[in-house]
């Protein structure tokens, strides 16, 4: 598999402070930074009753994703950058796609599928998650819940680019006919090609309910104990997908867009793995991160100590953390951490 976009390094520019470039260079053109990956709105469509499909142009720092993989979108809003994780496909004109789905009281998929204007630009993370195929010999099983179509759709695309050198079959659960997305270009590829199935099932059907995936009939699905399996869907889905096939196929992989619940009051202590120094401390959660490494002897840059200035913002590779200013949890991957307003919530990994 290859990258998608060319992630070619640009020119150093020593005399050039990067906030200053990018302020002056995105007055010309929003998308033109030094190194800043972002994206620009350029168009909007329906795609279900309840979720619209997004196009963004990708600047030239864009690189490295794969299909089935997602991206963290930064999404500004009353002067705070939120990030939500989003699986893009990659169109023929190399413009991303991603989907949203406007969620009652979600304030970030609210203003994407609503009121988000034609040349907005947002910041994009890179590419992670290892639900991705090869374009070889594999028996494979999709399954999606909802949203979780968005992945298996960048897939099937890649896969459709020749012919299929083995069956794949693709059940996709939804609880209305109305909320399926992309029905008419999954239909156009089962058409294209004989190895593809695909099985929609409608959990709220007046007339016929389908069966949810814990008591789903896979028996008439071919060569299913040498099948890969990738699910992708809220939580319980994909645990439920797990438990029904996870024992009957050769392997199994999910992917889950739902937060682990979190215990309201946050006791004891998280370990916090630091990759530079090799470090590895234990710390109590609800500590800034900040003061608790301050604490153990490191000292990390600081400046305001307010979540204002940037200048403790490290990467956080994985865990959950949360804002000790508004409460809010964060757990995607690889994104940046202002280590003066953030605390664990589990074991971390920083780069630091």
């Amino acid at each position: 598999m290859s990258a998608v976009y060319r992630n070619a390094a640009p020119p150093a520019i020593p005399w050039f402070k990067e906030g200053f470039f990018d302020f002056w260079s995105t007055r010309v053109n929003s998308l033109w930074t030094l190194r800043r990956p972002l994206v620009r709105l350029v168009g909007r469509t329906s795609a279900s009753a309840d979720a619209v499909t997004l196009q963004l142009q990708p600047n030239r720092h864009v690189g490295g994703l794969l299909p089935g993989q997602h991206v963290n979108l930064g999404v500004e809003l009353d002067g705070r950058v939120t990030t939500r994780s989003y699986s893009p496909t990659v169109l023929d004109n190399g413009h991303l796609a991603i989907t949203v789905k406007a969620i009652p009281g979600g304030k970030v998929s609210q203003h994407l599928a609503r009121t988000a204007a034609i040349g907005d630009v947002f910041s994009v993370g890179p590419g992670f998650g290892d639900m991705t195929v090869a374009l070889s010999p594999q028996r494979l099983v999709l399954l999606a819940g909802g949203s979780g179509i968005t992945p298996m759709r960048s897939l099937l695309r890649q896969l459709d680019k020749q012919p299929l050198q083995a069956p794949v079959d693709l059940v996709y659960w939804a609880r209305r006919q109305e909320e399926l997305c992309f029905v008419d270009e999954l239909q156009a590829m089962a058409a294209r090609q004989p190895g593809f199935k695909l099985h929609t099932a409608l959990t709220r059907d007046a007339a016929t309910p389908a069966p949810r995936v814990d008591s789903f009939d896979f028996s008439g699905f071919d060569r299913l104990a040498g099948a890969r399996v990738l699910a992708c869907g809220p939580a319980g889905f994909v645990d439920a997908a797990k438990a029904r096939l996870g024992a009957h196929v050769a392997s199994f992989e999910g992917e889950a867009f739902s937060v682990p619940v979190l215990p309201e009051l946050e006791q004891g202590s998280v370990q916090v793995e630091l990759l530079r120094s090799g470090r590895s401390l234990s710390i109590a959660r609800g500590t800034s991160l900040l003061t608790a490494l301050e604490a153990a002897g490191i000292q990390p840059a600081s400046g305001c100590r307010m979540g204002l200035c940037n200048t403790c913002v490290c990467t956080k590779v994985s865990g959950i953390t949360r804002h000790t200013l508004t409460g809010d949890h964060a757990s995607e991957p690889s994104i940046p951490l202002k280590l003066c307003v953030n605390s664990a919530s589990t074991d971390l990994t920083l780069e630091l």
